[in-house]
This record gives structure tokens, C-alpha cells and sequence, in this order.
């Protein structure tokens, strides 16, 4: 099987995410994706690295943010993104709808479950003061010629 890989990392500022979504995109498009297709896996990369900043990072600058993506010869796309911010103590309830560290009149608790929602699986992997790595996956052409 041969695999196309790529990675990138920047600072974790709050106008790198959308670089990271249009990189993403760019990527991905090689692919040959549905418009849809491409707009989840742009909006499954946003909450990513938004809550790298915002949650891992909690706002500062100077963190890093390493986001990876691999394309195998099934048309499957993986995503890592991976910070060394202060990481999640319990990943099962940060994935719960609703769940937010943040204000919850500022945040809406539902980034885990967006990316759950556009991506075929994700996964976290956290250590509280290490960091958090999400890796997400997505089959492309899956919903190409079928009926809705």
C-alpha cells in the first residue's frame, strides 16, 4: 500500500486555524472529494486545532500544534493533530456533548461531537500535562452515487 503523508507545525494563534482548515482542504481535495465531503473534514479540522488552542493551550501563543495527514490507496484520509498543551484528565467525559472547560456562555461544549459527526471515527489520546493527539479518519467517495 502506498501512503502520501504530510505534516506541518505552527504556532498555536488563533488565525492558524484556519490556515490549518485550508490546508486540510487543499490536501484533501486531491482525493476528489464531495463539496460535502470536503466542508466536513474542513469543519472536523477547525474544532481540532480551536480546542488545541483554546482548551490545551488555554489562549497562549507560544504553544505548538503538529497537525499530520496521511492518504492511503483506499481513498481514506487520516488526521492527527497533536499539542503539549495541559492535556484532558478524563477523555471519555471531555467527549460527552455539552462537556467544556471554558465558560458555558462563551462555549458550547460540542467539539468532540462535531468532529465525531463528520469524521468515520475519532480518536484522543490525552496526558494531563503532555498534551492531546486527536486522530480522526474519513472513507471518501462513500456516499458518491447513492441516493440520499
Amino acid at each position: 500500500m502506498k501512503n502520501n503523508y504530510i505534516k506541518i507545525e505552527f504556532s498555536s494563534l488563533s488565525e492558524n486555524e484556519g490556515i490549518a482548515r485550508q490546508f486540510v482542504a487543499a490536501y484533501a481535495a486531491l482525493m476528489d472529494p464531495t463539496l460535502e465531503e470536503l466542508a466536513e473534514i474542513r469543519t472536523a479540522v477547525s474544532e481540532a486545532v480551536s480546542n488545541s488552542i483554546i482548551h490545551g493551550y488555554m489562549g497562549r501563543e507560544n504553544g505548538i500544534i503538529i497537525l499530520e495527514i496521511i492518504k492511503d490507496d483506499e481513498n481514506k484520509i487520516y488526521i492527527t493533530i497533536t499539542d503539549e498543551g495541559k492535556g484532558i484528565s478524563n477523555v471519555e467525559e471531555a467527549m460527552k456533548p455539552l462537556y467544556t472547560t471554558g465558560n458555558p456562555d462563551e462555549r458550547a461544549g460540542m467539539g468532540f461531537t462535531v468532529m465525531e459527526s463528520f469524521m468515520d471515527n475519532v480518536k484522543v489520546n490525552s496526558k494531563e500535562g503532555f498534551g492531546t493527539k486527536v486522530t480522526m479518519t474519513k472513507k471518501l467517495g462513500e456516499k458518491c452515487g447513492k441516493e440520499l
